[in-house]
């Protein structure tokens, strides 16, 4: 009976917690500029996946299905992307400031998009997503390097991902002053910060799977990441391989990182604040730990978009300046709250 009753608490809270990320995502296709009800977005959900047929406003249907949901759903995928590999990359690092963005990883697949937008590498060949997923391996490769040249204490390789994050900004500031118009400067320079103006459904069917695929590769691994906790030996000691997982979990971590960086930008704060949150209320075992923080992530994500849309009338705001905005002090609060206990 108790094995059946904590399956059934588990059920119970994953339809919870799906529903509570389908309210987010209705959330996101009704508020706005021009605010939308919920039963309209609801109803053209319904036309457009089952063929309902209710009869809707062409224009409030079309902002639903072909602007503001395929919106909300990369930001979901992001969200839950970035987070994801926050939370790997603090548990592998043993550090609790470990991140994509302060570990160079989105800088560089920053610098690697650009390179391919502007510059032309790959000739053609190679996509926005694939530059963005070779600028994130160069950028931690070096990272690491210059982590193992200083030393392998827990703030080398903080203080390796800062200068390499500066190191690819600056690259990245350069391609975009030396090769761009005014006009694609200022577009690149508002994607750099942030934007999902411009994502439309095929976004999704390459965002999704990649979270998607994302999430149930670090759960797979997830009685490895609690054995991580004890450090390397330790982990090797109870017969885990080690550099196995480091190169998957890292790999995984960096392409979902360049691919969600390649569709918005470059966002920070998400993978460094969600990961600490999820732990405040679930503690550290990664097999909880890892849904819960997937969808913090996400939902946190969609409510940034929708406030970056209506927090200035007739105006939208670049996504990372709210996830600053909110994150710099959520972060604080958090340290706060750790220093009272210990």
């Amino acid at each position: 009976m108790n094995g059946f009753s904590v399956h059934l608490g588990r059920a119970g809270l994953a339809f919870a917690a799906l529903a509570l990320l389908l309210v987010a995502l209705m959330a996101g296709a009704a508020i706005g500029e021009t605010a939308i009800p919920f039963d309209v977005v609801a109803k053209t959900i319904a036309n457009r996946v089952f063929h309902a047929g209710y009869p809707l406003e062409p224009l409030d249907e079309g902002i639903v299905w072909s602007y503001r949901l395929s919106r909300a759903v990369v930001a979901a995928c992001c969200g839950a992307s970035l987070a994801l590999a926050g939370a790997v990359l603090q548990s592998l690092l043993r550090n609790p400031l470990a991140d994509p963005y302060i570990l160079g990883i989105s800088a560089g697949a920053s610098t690697g998009a650009v390179a391919v937008a502007l510059l032309g590498f790959g000739a053609g060949f190679l996509t926005m997503p694939a530059g963005a997923l070779i600028g994130a391996f160069v950028a931690f490769s070096l990272v690491s390097l210059l982590a193992i040249r200083a030393g392998h204490g827990n703030s080398a390789i903080i203080l390796a991902g800062v200068a390499g994050s500066q190191l690819f900004n600056a690259l990245t500031s350069f391609i975009v002053t030396k090769s761009a118009n005014a006009e694609q400067a200022r577009g690149i320079m508002f994607w750099l910060l942030g934007n999902l103006s411009g994502v439309r459904w095929p976004d999704v069917w390459l965002a999704l799977p990649v979270s998607l695929a994302g999430l149930a590769v670090c759960l797979w691994y997830a009685r490895a990441l609690d054995a991580f906790a004890f450090g390397g030996q330790a982990a090797a000691s109870l017969g885990i391989p080690v550099r196995w997982v480091y190169a998957v979990l890292i790999s995984v971590s960096a392409i979902m990182t360049a691919v969600m960086v390649s569709l918005v930008g470059s966002i920070g704060f998400v993978g460094l604040v969600i990961p600490h949150a999820a732990r405040i209320f679930v503690g550290v075992r990664h097999g909880l730990l890892l849904p819960v923080t997937a969808l913090t992530g996400a939902i946190f994500m969609i409510v940034a978009d929708i406030l970056s849309r209506i927090v200035i009338p007739g105006q939208v705001l670049p996504i990372g300046v709210i996830t600053a905005l909110v994150g710099a002090p959520a972060f604080a609060f958090i340290l706060g709250q750790k220093r009272g206990r210990s």
